[in-house]
């Protein structure tokens, strides 16, 4: 157990017994408004003004907000995101269960998800570029799970959007893709930078997209 202390408050810190990515991250349990008197007796009372001091400095305080200043929890940009060069697609999900993508097989459960049709619920037809301002409109005035979006690139045939988490600050890349050809086809990819699991968090995120979509004639290719 080790502890902290300024002019103002100290705190005593002790170490979780899990670890994120080899480093032991702390976690405050115990704070108080002033310094520690060593002289003062052990059955003193606290006063008040201790109680109300206390309780503002535990409320103030936040693990979450320790975590993400010593550990950088967005992650880095994967190097492989756009339409890919040997075959025109995006790109395929890693081994973990925290994406899915179009260009997936489809016997892969896990990855796999269907692509869109801009104009298979309407009865007059719309442009591309019409399809591509519906899709920016829902993407920046949607925030499922409350993760925020933001458009980092935009393309004739292409949008990167990064959807950041409103807590630890974790960040999902999202992409859509128009191939050409005139059969009205989205393609799409959301995955996670870190960890292994995102308990349906993509997956949530394409079908909340998808359902805004569908007021405007938009629909997916296949059950999803």
């Amino acid at each position: 157990m080790a502890s902290m202390a300024s002019s103002s408050a100290y705190c005593y810190c002790k170490k979780y017994n899990r670890s994120y990515n080899d480093y032991k991250l702390p976690r405050i349990i115990r704070c108080l408004s002033q310094q520690p008197n060593n002289n003062k007796p052990n059955n003193s009372k606290p006063t008040n003004t201790d109680q109300t001091s206390r309780r503002e400095i535990i409320l103030r305080s936040s693990e979450v907000a320790v975590i993400g200043a010593i550990f950088n929890l967005s992650g880095k940009k994967p190097e492989y995101l756009g339409v890919q060069k040997n075959q025109p697609a995006l790109a395929l999900c890693p081994a973990t269960k925290n994406c899915i993508s179009t260009a997936e097989n489809i016997s892969d459960l896990t990855h796999y998800a269907p692509p869109w049709n801009y104009n298979r619920g309407r009865k007059n037809p719309v442009s591309k570029e019409v399809a591509m301002e519906e899709l920016l409109q829902v993407v920046k005035s949607t925030k499922p799970d409350k993760f925020t979006p933001r458009i980092v690139e935009t393309k004739d045939d292409y949008v990167h959007v990064e959807y950041e988490s409103p807590i630890l600050g974790l960040v999902d890349d999202v992409e859509f893709w128009f191939p050409p050809g005139k059969d009205s086809i989205v393609e799409y990819r959301s995955a996670s930078r870190l960890g292994n699991f995102d308990f349906d968090v993509n997956k949530k995120r394409i079908k909340a997209l998808r359902l805004v979509l569908e007021k405007k004639g938009w629909a997916s290719e296949e059950n999803f």
